[in-house]
């Protein structure tokens, strides 16, 4: 016979409703007690009957994951990083992309109850406010800056200061023509708007102009953006010597530019992204990058979620995830990366 709950208590020296709220994801159990459970519930190779504990529990074990795009690779980073910390509770995760408009992510919201969804990870571009509210009471939690102090719980970066610190460190390197690339003034772009906060706040507290010459808008944040800023950029009067680029994505693109026109990354113009994302780590020059909290992040919304489905009548709440400049060659140079 397979092993059950009960051998299971029997290993870890706990109750068996222990060993129940431990695999069945309730948040309120001591983290020693967590661990011993999972540590008998790997020794045994205990596999929960999933059937059986939706039918009494009346919930699907299914949750849903919308995100604006998967192609992009942070977002995609996002993805499975909460699949892997809901996999730790036995549920499933449905995946879906709205590409930010407001209808899709309008009819998202309406239309959980009808696909039997327990719980929703969300990161809107378009919504905010009483339009994230829905009737039926599916628990949510929410992903990114477009929605502050919302009907639901969030988990946010600090971009403004994360940006800040981005920026700052160009400024420690002696730089004085600090450009940003990545502006945008459409309603839904909190982010950048944000990280562009970010960025004046440094410049002014290191004594360094704030040039509206050297912000370089970008519709999106893709690679070809980046380079076409990075292009207007060199064109102007005066050149920047540094540039801070509102995801890493940008920066790739930038950096294409500026060694397609002969400058040299990072001795004539030092660059550093947002997001860390792997092909930063291996281009060349290695990229500098503000890294999140990309497990946090996963990790936290999964926790949050766990507890709204498990009934919790709190209100919500906004966890910030933590961040670090990751400093390599664009800023540092080769012998001196890190």
């Amino acid at each position: 016979m397979p092993p059950g709950l009960k051998d299971v208590a029997a290993l870890a020296g706990v109750s068996i409703k222990t060993v129940s709220n431990v695999v069945n994801g309730y948040v309120h159990v001591a983290p020693e007690t967590r661990a011993r459970v999972q540590a008998a519930v790997d020794e045994l190779g205990y596999k929960p009957n999933v059937a059986a504990r939706q039918l009494r529990s009346g919930r699907s074990g299914v949750i849903a994951l919308a995100l604006p795009e998967l192609q992009s690779p942070y977002f995609a980073e996002i993805a499975g990083l909460i699949v892997q910390a809901a996999e730790r509770r036995s549920w499933t995760v449905l995946i879906d992309q709205t590409d930010g408009h407001a209808d899709r992510e309008r009819n998202l919201v309406a239309g959980l109850r009808r696909h039997a969804i327990d719980g929703l990870i969300f990161s809107p571009l378009a919504l905010a406010g009483e339009e994230l509210t829905h009737g039926d009471g599916t628990p949510m939690v929410l992903l990114g800056e477009r929605v502050s102090h919302g009907p639901a719980d969030h988990v946010v970066i600090d971009n403004e200061v994360a940006a800040a610190d981005a920026t700052a460190h160009l400024a420690e390197l002696g730089r004085t023509r600090i450009a940003a690339i990545g502006a945008q003034d459409f309603p839904s772009a909190v982010t950048a708007k944000q990280r562009l906060a970010g960025y004046r706040r440094a410049l002014a507290d290191a004594g360094l102009p704030a040039h509206p010459s050297l912000v370089a808008s970008a519709e999106q944040f893709h690679r070809a953006d980046g380079a076409a800023a990075m292009a207007r950029l060199l064109e102007g009067a005066e050149p920047p010597d540094a540039v801070f680029c509102f995801n890493d994505l940008l920066a790739l693109g930038a950096i294409r530019t500026l060694l397609q026109r002969g400058c040299r990354v990072p001795e004539d113009v030092a660059v550093v992204g947002f997001d860390n994302i792997e092909d930063g780590r291996f281009s060349t020059p290695t990229l500098s990058s503000i890294a999140p909290d990309m497990a946090g992040i996963a990790e936290i919304a999964v926790d949050l979620l766990a507890e709204r489905i498990g009934q919790s009548d709190e209100a919500p709440r906004e966890v910030r995830v933590t961040h670090r400049l990751i400093t390599r060659e664009s800023t540092r140079g080769r012998e001196t990366s890190t």
